[in-house]
C-alpha cells in the first residue's frame, strides 16, 4: 500500500454532535477518513473514559474529571471469563461511549483507500487511572495485565467492526505517555513498552500503528510489532531526522510515517500557510535524505494529519486546519508526482 502523502486525521473533534462530526471528516477525508472521538458531547466521551468502560470496579468522578478503581476491592471474575473466552464479541464498545464510532460505521465506507480507528494505549491509560492510594493502575500487575487484554480484545472487535465497512484498516494505538518512557515520570522499562504494545496489538490482522504527540525515543517506537508511527511532526519533526538509519528501516520493512505537519491551536494556525507547512515538512524530509533516506520511498510511505487531535479548536477554526491539511497534501502529491 502507497499512502502518497494523503491527508487523514487524529481521533478528536471539537463538534458535539456524531452526524455533523462524521459530515466533516466526510468532506475532508476522501481517502483515509477515521471516526471522530467527541469530547464535548461529555465526559464519558473522553480517550480515557470510553476506554475504560469494560474494566472491573472503575469508578468515574466527571466533576473532577478522573477515573480510578480501589484494588483492594473488585471482583475480577466477569472480566477473566471474558477474556479466557479469547472472543472479541464480549468486548464491543459502549454506544453511550462511542456516538462517533457508531455515526461512522452508519455511512457508506467501501470506497476509501482504508479507515481509521484508535484504542487508548495501555501505558497512558494505566498511568491515567488511579488506584484508592491515588497511584496509577498500571503499577499493580494484576490489574495492568487486565488492563492489557481488555485493549486487546476491544482492539479486535473494532477491527472487526471497521472491516464490514473497508476492506483496509488502520487501528491506532494512542499513546501520549510513550513520552514519559526514560524519564523519572514514569517506572516503566523500555523493554515492557515495548512488550505491552505488542501485546495490545498481537490479535489484530490488518494495520497496526502507534500515536505518540510528543517527543520521545522514535527507535524503540520503530521496534515495536507496528506499520504507521503517527507523530507531531510540526513542534518535533527535527527529531525523527535523528534516526536515519532506524527511518529507513522502518519505511524498507513498509513501514508508514504518519507526519503531524498541521498545528493543532487556534494562534499556531493563524500565523501558518500552505507555503510555510510545506517548507517545514520539506526541510526534515530534505535532513533525511541528506542523510541516506530515500526520499521517494519516504513520500509514498507517508501520511499528513494535525499533530494531534482536533477537539481545543472551535469548529470553524477546526475547518481551518482541515482546509491547511488538505491544501498541503494535493500541493505536494502534485509537486512530487504521487497517487
Amino acid at each position: 500500500m502507497e499512502w502518497n502523502c494523503s491527508p487523514s486525521c487524529i481521533g478528536s473533534l471539537p463538534h458535539s454532535d456524531p452526524a455533523k462530526a462524521v459530515d466533516f471528516i466526510i468532506k475532508y477525508l476522501n481517502e483515509i477518513p477515521s471516526w471522530p472521538q467527541l469530547p464535548m458531547t461529555g465526559f464519558r466521551e473522553n480517550m480515557y473514559i470510553q476506554f475504560s468502560q469494560n474494566l472491573p470496579g472503575i469508578k468515574i468522578d466527571e466533576e473532577n474529571k478522573r477515573v480510578s478503581v480501589n484494588l483492594l476491592d473488585y471482583d475480577p471474575e466477569e472480566i477473566y471469563m471474558k477474556i479466557i473466552s479469547e472472543d472479541p464479541e464480549m468486548f464491543p464498545l459502549p454506544a453511550e461511549n462511542f456516538s462517533g464510532f457508531y455515526e461512522f460505521i452508519s455511512r457508506e465506507l467501501s470506497d476509501y483507500k482504508a479507515i481509521k480507528g484508535q484504542v487508548t494505549g495501555p501505558i497512558s491509560l494505566g498511568l491515567q487511572m488511579t488506584d484508592q492510594d491515588d497511584k496509577p493502575a498500571i503499577y499493580d500487575p494484576t490489574y495492568a495485565e487486565i488492563l492489557r487484554k481488555n485493549l486487546q480484545f476491544t482492539a479486535m472487535w473494532q477491527e472487526k467492526e471497521l472491516k464490514k465497512k473497508c476492506a483496509r484498516t488502520i487501528i491506532f494505538i494512542d499513546e501520549p505517555y510513550l513520552s514519559i518512557i526514560g524519564t523519572p515520570f514514569a517506572s516503566i522499562s523500555p523493554s515492557d513498552a515495548v512488550s505491552w504494545i505488542n501485546e495490545v496489538v498481537s490479535g489484530l490482522e490488518d494495520m497496526k500503528g502507534i500515536h505518540c504527540c510528543a517527543n520521545t525515543d522514535w527507535p524503540l517506537v520503530m521496534s515495536m510489532n507496528i506499520d504507521v508511527l503517527s507523530f507531531d511532526a510540526y513542534d518535533y519533526g527535527y527529531t525523527i531526522a535523528l534516526y536515519p538509519e532506524e527511518v529507513s528501516a522502518f519505511i524498507e520493512r513498509g513501514g508508514c510515517l504518519s507526519w503531524g505537519i498541521i498545528p493543532n491551536n487556534e494562534e499556531t494556525l493563524k500565523d501558518t500557510n500552505c507555503d510555510s507547512i510545506i517548507a517545514h515538512f520539506e526541510k526534515i524530509v530534505s535532513d533525511l535524505e541528506s542523510k541516506g533516506v530515500d526520499r521517494e520511498l519516504l513520500l509514498r510511505n507517508s501520511i499528513l494529519t494535525p499533530q494531534c487531535g482536533l477537539s481545543g479548536l472551535s469548529e470553524e477554526a477546526s475547518e481551518g486546519a482541515m482546509d491547511l491539511l488538505v491544501s498541503v497534501s494535493k500541493v505536494i502529491q502534485e509537486k512530487y508526482s504521487l497517487g
